[in-house]
């Protein structure tokens, strides 16, 4: 089998799936309030993601995560997961995780541990209830953290993502790496990024994580470490918690020249950056025959096609986004 190389010889091991564009928060940064989402009729079955996701691990996919919009709202995301477990014990797949809101987890984190996952990531952008309530415009903190009380109590290793937004959140990164370092949590920090009409001004949200380490560095003793969890993340061990906090960067400073993902959109659409425009059709491949002969030669023309990297740019003045498709689409 063909392992898939891009044309600047990164190895794509690590692909992450968007099960769906739905979400039970609607997320500032991440899509307006008034989304229009996909018919189901336009969305891959359960069984023919499975199929696709097989046939990237087969082509050397190490670490699958699951995306959304929010991953656990899809129906029946169980079945998929425990399907998709038997590369785990095949040994094909080295990770099998997901992305959440948290706000599903107090109902499957158990069935979670169940199918293989060991860690997640979840995403909260603050502590304060009203600025929860106001950041994801009618979510529940209280929901989120019992949710997160859950995951751990089953044995899930959890890592806190939190976008660093201006005017928001600026404020509670030192109490955020305190709760982290309590709950035994690792924190990453994400620069907002120009994705779909949000409708607002990103220049208002847009916050420099250069910034956030120079204020961080007063109060905390952040080392640099080597570690990479084969994400885009740098990261830092705080030594006062002995925890890691990572930073994503996609601004200030890209991780283009160690991409090794590629992102698959719940129509079965392949990005192969998450800057850029660039994508193929696996949809059609993938129904036109049952034998996989097609589809995994679509992979093959859509990796070599891998773009080096992407330039995202948030100034005045260019407020409309570096992409059309909003971050629910590929789940970031």
């Amino acid at each position: 089998m063909t392992k898939m190389i891009d044309p600047f010889g990164r190895h794509v091991s690590y692909l992450r799936v968007s099960v769906t564009d739905r979400c039970d928060f609607r997320c500032h940064y991440c899509m307006s309030e008034d989304m229009t989402f996909l018919p189901k009729s336009d969305v891959l079955s359960l069984e023919e993601l499975d199929r696709l996701c097989s046939a990237f691990i087969r082509k050397g996919v190490k670490k699958l995560r699951l995306t959304g919009g929010e991953p656990l709202v899809r129906r029946n995301i169980m079945s998929l997961l425990k399907n998709l477990s038997r590369h785990l014990v095949s040994g094909a797949l080295e990770e099998l995780t997901l992305t959440t809101n948290g706000s599903q987890l107090a109902r499957y984190a158990e069935q979670l541990v169940s199918c293989g996952v060991r860690r997640i990531n979840v995403s909260l952008d603050t502590l304060s209830p009203e600025k929860f309530q106001k950041i994801t415009r009618w979510g529940k903190l209280e929901k989120v953290l019992d949710g997160i009380a859950a995951a751990k109590s089953a044995g899930l290793a959890i890592k806190i993502n939190t976008v660093a937004l201006k005017n928001f959140n600026e404020t509670e990164f030192d109490s955020l790496l305190s709760w982290c370092g309590k709950e035994e949590f690792d924190l990453t920090l994400i620069e907002t990024m120009p994705m779909g009409d949000i409708g607002g001004d990103r220049i208002d949200q847009y916050l420099p994580l250069s910034i956030v380490r120079e204020r961080l560095d007063k109060n905390w003793t952040l080392v640099d470490i080597p570690y990479r969890s084969g994400g885009p993340a740098r990261y830092v061990e705080v030594t006062e918690t002995s925890r890691k906090l990572g930073f994503i960067t996609p601004l200030t400073h890209n991780f283009c020249e160690s991409c090794n993902r590629v992102r698959l959109t719940c129509t079965g659409t392949l990005y192969m950056c998450l800057g850029q425009d660039d994508a193929a059709d696996l949809r059609a491949p993938l129904r036109q025959s049952e034998a996989d002969e097609i589809l995994e030669s679509a992979i093959d023309n859509a990796i070599i096609k891998k773009p080096k990297g992407h330039d995202f740019v948030i100034e005045r003045g260019r407020s409309g986004p570096a992409v059309a498709r909003h971050m629910s689409v590929t789940g970031g």
